[in-house]
């Protein structure tokens, strides 16, 4: 099993939407087209699937690495409200420790416009993933 197919397992992401394109340790990239049972009252993007976006993308860069790594502090900011078109997650690595790794995600849409800023941390386990790097 791969890293990949290890995350095409996350069954919320999946039934959010969400799409992993490219893993490997210390960087990911997810997408999602916006359909309706994404967008709130307001006609926009609820917050809540930016969120799964990025923390799919997240969750495999530092995952990646091949231990158990579980999130113990995110933050999200938004930016701009959008009810149709495609978004990407981009995750990358801040810092890596033994014990933490913090990452930045930026969301965007198809015209490369800034969507959310998504920051967290993981505390990395030493329980080792059933995959290959």
């Amino acid at each position: 099993m791969t890293v990949y197919e290890f995350f095409t397992g996350d069954r919320y992401a999946a039934f959010s939407g969400v799409e992993l394109l490219e893993v490997e340790p210390g960087r990911a990239r997810a997408r999602m087209k916006i359909r309706e049972m994404h967008l709130n009252a307001g006609n926009v993007i609820q917050g809540g699937a930016v969120f799964t976006l990025a923390d799919l993308a997240f969750a495999a860069a530092v995952n990646a690495y091949g231990n158990l790594a579980v999130s113990i502090e995110t933050s999200i900011r938004y930016f701009r409200g959008v009810s149709e078109g495609i978004l990407f997650a981009d995750a990358r690595i801040v810092h890596l420790h033994a014990k933490l790794a913090t990452f930045e995600v930026t969301v965007t849409n198809e015209k490369e416009e800034l969507i959310a800023l998504f920051t967290a941390t993981a505390f990395r386990k030493e329980l080792t993933l059933p995959f290959k790097r």
